[in-house]
């Protein structure tokens, strides 16, 4: 029958959307790093960006020159630890940031962060960001200066600074200094604040008696391919906005690609993870060639570098030059990239977080968790009183389509006499429900009104819980310690009290069932569809639902079950004042 297509339509739509969302949004495979064949090696230094060949530099693609300690010749990647002993260091510590400072190459390579570990257990170990050449995963970043001329001696890879402080942090900046014997001194001032942000002051002083012309450069590598999770409204690799727009070039695409330009104003690159960001950003004032790109190292691993390089600076004799940078090095909190946004003049820094197509939508529903979440205490709850709104809002669109399914519900009787009368002359059956609809004022496609405005606000909630690290390891109540990922129990083990372990197609939880259940009884109160085939349909789509919903993050179940008891409390009492049985 006609209205019965329709809402089955609208159904299967929405199951097809949601099935298509989890394929491309939210499968559970996980790609496997692009490495390469040979082991990683830590031979390589980096790239340094500059337009031509000169002195103290290297056209992209050279060896400019070779880390301390680590051997020209392909070698497995030593431990962290021992790495990090064999150079001297400045220890960082901002209460969110630990790590140190290379005094050799004046590089930035050691960071973890504090208030995020492994696991939910804090006392697992903390997010390692950052690490240096010769340790795995080599990661770190460099802001230095390019000979403008040949003969110019500048700073490089393995070049010993002097220090003057003994820590870094947030009341206490460090400065490290090299004098190239031939009349320049450099200096960099490190300061980090209360977060994630790192300043980076640096200046020349010319005592040579002839003018120097440099040209100031930032650029942050990572070697080897990082594992990436492989969702498709995830973004994870190079990232900037130059030009005043988003690039967002992939691991694979700069393989091929080698190197990608832009020239811009200002603006911020570097490379994000799904939690995780490390990124320059130049001074906002200054022209500058930013760069994404990719080469191979000597025992073939891939290598990424995001960099930019400003416009030249003549140094005259007796003057000194300073030009400041930052880098931002840390987890992609809303609040602290909003902060910088603003403070810094930093555009769009805010998309650093994967928002997507829909962050007119997305980025508000955060903000409104993150509301409720400073009231109550409990992200689970926000969720809670985020559906109660949603519902709230569209009241008066649900009630008048709640009103229009009593009805249907409440014309059953006739619909099946009219299904007996014409069941062999569809033409005439469906005619004659047309001209019932119209006697008796109902509109049969005003029932899929609910589902389909559900769909952004629950792609939307979909997103927030997934790419934002407020959600990681957030906890609800009892054994969901953790938002953004399944529900961990199971039914198939009795809910763990049976000790053997099930297999992740099974993983069928106790918010899973309980939105399968509610689903199933929001469907007790919907108009029954007088065709058998249809009937069966309708009765299988909960259990479909239970099965896909387990493999979605436990925060967009509770909002499901959670939306559809709200509904079925708004429907069953319309259907009760107008006189219409549930069931």
């Amino acid at each position: 029958m006609t209205e019965q297509r329709n809402l089955i339509l609208a159904i299967v739509l929405s199951v097809g959307i949601i099935l298509a969302f989890q394929y491309f949004y939210g499968g559970p495979a996980v790609r496997e790093a692009q490495q390469g064949d040979a082991p990683q090696t830590t031979a390589q230094e980096t790239v340094t960006p500059q337009p031509g060949a000169r002195s103290g530099g290297a056209v992209p693609g050279q060896v400019p020159g070779q880390v301390p300690g680590v051997s020209t010749a392909a070698a497995l990647p030593a431990d962290r630890k021992q790495v990090l002993a064999s150079v001297p260091r400045i220890p960082i510590d901002n209460g969110r940031v630990h790590g140190s400072l290379s005094t050799v190459g004046s590089r930035i390579d050691d960071v973890t962060l504090a208030d995020y570990h492994a696991s939910v257990d804090r006392q697992s170990p903390e997010i390692v960001l950052l690490s240096p050449p010769g340790a795995p995963a080599p990661y770190f970043a460099e802001l230095g200066w390019v000979a403008g001329q040949e003969g110019t001696a500048v700073p490089g890879a393995e070049t010993q600074w002097q220090a003057d402080g003994e820590a870094l942090k947030p009341d206490s900046p460090v400065t490290l200094s090299w004098d190239n014997g031939a009349g320049l001194r450099f200096a960099k001032q490190f300061s980090i604040d209360e977060n994630y942000m790192f300043t980076v002051s640096r200046s020349v002083t010319n005592e040579s008696g002839e003018p120097v012309t440099l040209y100031p450069y930032g650029l942050v590598s990572r070697w080897g391919t990082p594992e990436t999770l492989g969702y498709y409204i995830l973004h994870e690799g190079p990232i900037g906005v130059l030009g005043g727009s988003l690039k967002e070039p992939d691991y694979d695409d700069l393989q091929e690609e080698r190197l990608v330009e832009f020239q811009s104003t200002g603006g911020w690159l570097g490379f994000t993870d799904k939690y995780w960001l490390t990124s320059l950003v130049p001074a906002q004032e200054r022209p500058i060639k930013a760069s994404f790109r990719h080469t191979m190292g000597p025992g073939g691993e891939h290598r990424y570098q995001s960099d930019f390089l400003g416009e030249a600076m003549t140094v005259a004799p007796g003057q000194t030059v300073e030009i400041t940078d930052r880098l931002f090095a840390g987890a992609k909190e809303v609040d602290k990239l909003d902060a910088y946004e603003e403070r810094y003049g930093v555009p769009l820094f805010d998309r650093a977080v994967d928002f997507g197509w829909f962050y007119f939508l997305t980025k508000p529903i955060f903000h409104v968790l993150d509301f409720f979440y400073k009231l109550v205490g409990n992200y689970g709850v926000a969720i809670l009183l985020l559906t109660l709104v949603v519902k709230i809002l569209f009241f008066p669109l649900a009630n008048k389509s709640y009103r229009a399914m009593s009805q249907m519900k409440k014309l059953q009787p006739e619909m099946m006499k009219l299904r007996e009368r014409h069941g062999d002359d569809r033409a005439k059956m469906n005619q004659e429900l047309m001209e019932l609809y119209r006697r008796e004022k109902v509109n049969p496609m005003s029932g899929c009104l609910p589902i389909l405005v559900q769909i952004p606000v629950f792609f939307a909630l979909y997103k927030v819980l997934f790419v934002n690290i407020e959600m990681r390891h957030a906890p609800f109540f009892g054994w969901i310690n953790d938002l953004s990922a399944p529900d961990p129990t199971t039914i198939f083990n009795l809910f763990g009290l049976l000790p053997f372990e099930v297999p992740a197609m099974l993983m069928i939880g106790v918010w899973p069932l309980l939105m399968g259940f509610t689903m199933w009884l929001q469907q007790r109160l919907n108009p029954k569809p007088a065709d058998p085939t249809q009937a069966k349909v309708m009765n299988f789509l909960p259990v479909m639902f239970t099965f896909l919903f387990a493999t979605f993050p436990a925060g967009l179940v509770v909002y499901w079950t959670w939306n559809n008891t709200l509904s079925i409390l708004q429907q069953w009492v319309i259907m009760r004042r107008m006189g219409v049985k549930a069931g």
